[in-house]
Parts: structure tokens; sequence; C-alpha cells
């Protein structure tokens, strides 16, 4: 409610009530108990009283005054023996109906003999535990003397085949064990149900014995009571009745006495501490709190999506990550151009522009001011400095996936390296998406495949390649589409036309397919000098390329490094790193 006298007046009313009832709930609970003593205390003092006439009479009737010690220590007996066998048979009951219970229920036998079957079932797993670790051991023993033995022996060999057994014979030990322990967990079960079953029936059993046994003294001594006079028997057991309940009527009494004692002491454990007043200000909605609140969620929500975001993001954007996720030198970082005209996109791995042949595409070549242009020369003279004592001959330039631009940054770093006055050769080997003769605008009826699939000559070869005058670039286009681009690839011919070029070149960068996709790439990387990897920043995944890694150092590849392609230069990632080092020579946009 909105109204602050209101509010006050409610709580009040509310906790005067609470206290008033609270009191009368204290002091009424020693009413009942009063009641209840009253009740009772009557009862007995009539059961008393009715025992007192019934036993004068009695003593009228039989010419009894006093009972003799003889008849005081018989019925003393009887009582005793009564009482002995009234536990007797409680106990012999009590005993039958557990075991017939058990006996006619299934889920009782299992729920009394969980706890044994649990025990003798750890038991049995630690057992079985052991001897598999112990076994397992044995066999991987065995399987690494079979591989030791199949470099000298075939599988079909007697050596070998004699291994094989000694392998089958403990695997088929272990399933036996398996088998055997499960057999001898059903066994425990039957047994642990038929002895709980003797044991149920054997404690019925004595338990019935001992109840005959009370039984029969107590008749003997009832006998014995009757022979001495039935009068006093009931006499004496009358008065050990009015004792005890004399006794009980005395307990009662006092009981009463301090339940009324109590009862006038009883004091309300309830006080109100502060009457409640009509509140200054609304209690809710508190909205400053609130705003705070949520301002405070909404950012921690924030940092946290932003973590997480962070978190399942699996690409590289920076050099420092490409030093730090797959331990290779940067060799460089190639911008990223926004708002580029769709012939020059190529060069930053962008969308290709099939119909589009101007060579305006080579960017380093036409605006050879540019940042970019400054980035693949960076990139040159890390290639140039990337062996010791001499430069590369050869060198294949690919990437993990389709699209990370690897066709661009070869294209460009082979033109940038014949702007130094070197005879450069550049290699489209990729027979799967040939894209080298629609840069240069050049025909793509004898190439590549045209060599590996002929017996050419050193002449022929040389006639085969082909020059562009204005970027100074020795050009060989990838030829007719082969059936078997790998075969072909992997060949020895490709391995002597690369040194034949080599021989002939000052520098033969070769364009492949990724390698992450097809051997081609994997194949050229063993017959050149060196791999320069490709990576799309924002884009290529570090396990793909940790991959790639891999397939090239198990062959033995020599990796010169890493190229960041298509970095953005906006990001805050890269801003203050890259920006600082291309603002000079920033990229100038032709007009269109």
């Amino acid at each position: 409610h909105t109204s602050p006298e209101l509010a006050a007046f409610v709580v009040n009313g509310v906790i005067e009530t609470f206290s008033r009832a609270n009191q009368e709930k204290r002091s009424g609970t020693s009413r009942k108990t009063n009641d209840f003593l009253d009740e009772r205390i009557a009862g007995l003092q009539s059961e008393i009283k009715s025992s007192e006439l019934k036993l004068v009479r009695l003593k009228e009737e039989a010419g009894i005054i006093n009972t003799d010690g003889e008849q005081t220590i018989v019925v003393e007996r009887l009582s005793g023996l009564n009482k002995n066998l009234l536990e007797r048979e409680n106990q012999r009951k009590n005993a039958e109906a557990q075991y017939n219970t058990v006996k006619n229920s299934p889920d009782r036998i299992k729920s009394l003999t969980e706890e044994s079957v649990g025990r003798f079932i750890t038991e049995q797993e630690t057992a079985i535990r052991s001897l598999v670790n112990d076994t397992q051991k044995q066999i991987g023993l065995l399987k690494a003397t079979k591989e030791r033995l199949l470099v000298e022996y075939q599988e079909s060999s007697f050596e070998v085949q004699e291994v094989n057994v000694q392998i089958n014979s403990l695997e088929n030990s272990i399933d036996k064990a398996q088998r055997k322990n499960k057999d001898d967990l059903e066994d425990y079960r039957k047994r642990s149900a038929k002895v709980l079953l003797e044991n149920l029936q054997t404690k019925y059993l004595q338990a019935k014995q001992e109840e005959e046994k009370i039984r029969t003294s107590y008749n003997e001594q009832l006998n014995q009571a009757q022979g001495q006079g039935q009068s006093g028997v009931i006499i004496k057991l009358l008065e050990q009745d009015i004792e005890t309940k004399r006794g009980f009527l005395g307990d009662l009494t006092k009981q009463q006495s301090t339940n009324d004692i109590v009862a006038q002491g009883t004091d309300n454990n309830i006080s109100v501490a502060e009457i409640a007043l009509p509140p200054e200000t609304a209690v809710s909605p508190r909205r400053l709190t609130t705003v705070l609140a949520a301002l405070f969620l909404s950012t921690l929500f924030g940092m946290g999506l932003a973590l997480f975001l962070e978190y399942l993001d699996d690409t590289i954007r920076t050099t420092e990550e490409i030093e730090n996720y797959l331990h290779l030198p940067a060799l460089a970082a190639i911008p990223m151009i926004d708002s580029m005209p769709k012939r020059k996109l190529l060069l930053v791995g962008g969308k290709e522009n099939a119909d589009d042949n101007s060579t305006s595409e080579l960017l380093i070549h036409s605006d050879s001011r540019s940042g970019l242009a400054e980035a693949y020369r960076q990139l040159r003279t890390s290639i140039l400095l990337s062996t010791a004592g001499h430069a590369p001959k050869s060198l294949l330039i690919t990437s993990s996936l389709p699209a990370e631009g690897k066709t661009t940054t070869a294209t460009n770093t082979a033109i940038s390296l014949a702007q130094t006055g070197a005879k450069v050769l550049i290699i489209d080997a990729d027979m799967r998406r040939p894209r080298l003769h629609s840069i240069f605008n050049i025909s793509n009826g004898a190439g590549l495949s045209t060599i590996l699939s002929s017996e050419s000559t050193e002449r022929e070869m040389l006639d085969i390649i082909q020059y562009d005058e204005l970027a100074k670039l020795h050009l060989l286009p990838s030829g007719p589409i082969p059936p078997n681009p790998a075969e072909l690839i992997g060949s020895e011919q490709m391995a002597n036309f690369l040194k034949t070029m080599g021989d002939n070149f000052t520098h033969v960068v070769v364009d492949s397919p990724p390698i992450a996709s097809f051997t081609d790439g994997v194949l050229i990387a063993s017959m050149v000098d060196g791999v320069i990897l490709v990576v799309h920043a924002g884009k290529s995944s570090r396990q793909v390329i940790r991959r790639s890694r891999q397939l090239l150092q198990d062959i033995g590849a020599k990796i010169f490094g890493v190229v960041l392609n298509n970095v953005n230069l906006k990001s805050q990632d890269n801003y203050y790193y890259y920006q600082s080092y291309y603002h000079r020579n920033s990229y100038r946009q032709d007009e269109d």
C-alpha cells in the first residue's frame, strides 16, 4: 500500500495479535496438562478404592488378616516367572514373524544381504582390476615385441604368430575372469540368502524352546501356589496391585504440583522492542539502488560476455599471437584496404573478379609508395635474410585453407623480388583452381601440367615460360587442369624441374593449393628451400594452422615464417602497432 500510516498500523496490529496468541498458547498448554493429570489422578484414586474394598471383602471371607512369609515367597516367584514368560513369548512371536516375513519376501532378503554382497563386490572388483591391469601390461609388452618382430618378419611368420597366440590367450583370460566374477557374485547372493534364512530360523526355534522352558516352570509354580490356597495368592497379588497404583498416584500428584507452579510463573517470551512508526520514505522501489545494481550487473555481464567470446575466438589476429601460439616468426603484416576497387581486392585476400584482367590488380607495381607496397617490401627483406649466407632459391607460398590470400601474397612477393633486379619466376602449381593466368591476362594453354606430363627438354620448358614486361616477371601458369594433380606434383620430374628452374632463375616462387585441403603443397614443400604460410587475420583457425605446421615439420620442410594477411588497422588490437608503421606511407585510393 502507498499509505505510510496504514503500513505502520498493520505492522503494529500483526505484532500485538501474534504476542497475544503466543501468551495464550503457552498458558493453554499448562491448562491442558492439568486437565489430563486431574482426570488420571481421579481414575487411579477410584481404582485404588475399589481394590481396597475388594481386598477387605476377600480377607473377611477367607478369615485372613495377614499372609504368611511362605505364601509371599511363592507369589513373588510366580509373579517373576509370569513376567519372564511374557517376555519370552514376545521374543518368540517377533522371531517367528521376522522369519516368516523374510522367507516369503525376496526383496526383504535382498535388502538384508545388501551390505554383505556390497563388500563382496568391492573385494571382487579390486581383485579383477588388479588382474586386468597386470594382464594389460603383459599384453602391451607383447604388442611392443610384435612391432619389433614385424620389422624383420611377415605377419604370417611363426615368430609373429606365436606372439599373437600369447596376446589372444591373455585377452581371453581377462574375459574368463570377468565371467567367473559374475558367476561367483550370483553364487554368493544365493549363499547369503540361505545363511540368512537359516539364522532367522535358528533364532526362532531357540526363542520357542526358551518360551516352553519358562512356561513349564511357571505352570509348576502355579500348581504349588494353588496347593497352598487360592485365596492367599489372590490377596497377595491384589495387595501388590494396590501398592503399585499408589506409587503411580504419588508420581502424578507431584507432577501436578510442579505444573501449577510453572503455569503461574509463565511469561510471554515475546516483547515489542519498538513500535512501528509511519515511514518517511518509500521502502520500494528504490530507484537509485535499482539503477546502480542494473548498471553494475550489465557491466559485469558485458565483461563476462566479452571474455567468453574472446575465449571462443580461435583465430589469429596479431603477429604476437603468431609467435605465441604457433612458435613461428612473423615475416610481415599485410594491411586490409577498405573501399578498394574490386580488381585490387585480390591482393589482400578479397573476392577475385575473374572478368577483370587488368594489370592494375598488381597493386604493388601500380602504387609502389603505398603502405601495402611497403608491407611487401618488408616481406621481401625477411625472405632474403631467412637463410644464412645466401638468399633462398626456391620458395613455396601457401596457406592452410582457401581464400586466405596466398596467390595474392605469392604474386606481389615475386614482383617485389623482381624489383631488386633479380630474375624471378613465379609458378602456378595450384592445378585445382589456377589463377595466375587471369591476374596477368596470359594464356593458360600450356604450363606446368604440360611440362610434367611430357618429356620436355630444358629448352622446351623455358619456351613455355611467359614474360610480363611491366612487372619484369617470368610466369609459368598451371596449364590445362589434369585429372591427377597430386601424382604430377609428387613426381620425380617435378623435383628435377624445380632444380632446373633454380639453375636458370635467381628466385623461383611457387603458389600451391591449401595444404590442409590437398597434399600438393606438402609434396612441393619437400622440394624447395623454404615455405611461407599465409594466415588470414581474424579468420584462420589456430588449430588448423598448427595442423598445417605439423604437416610441414613432419616432412622436414623449412618454414621461413608466417605472413599475417588482411590485418585491420582500425582494430584496437592492431592500431598502435601497425598504424605508426604505415602512417607515413598510408594507402591513397585511386580516384574512380
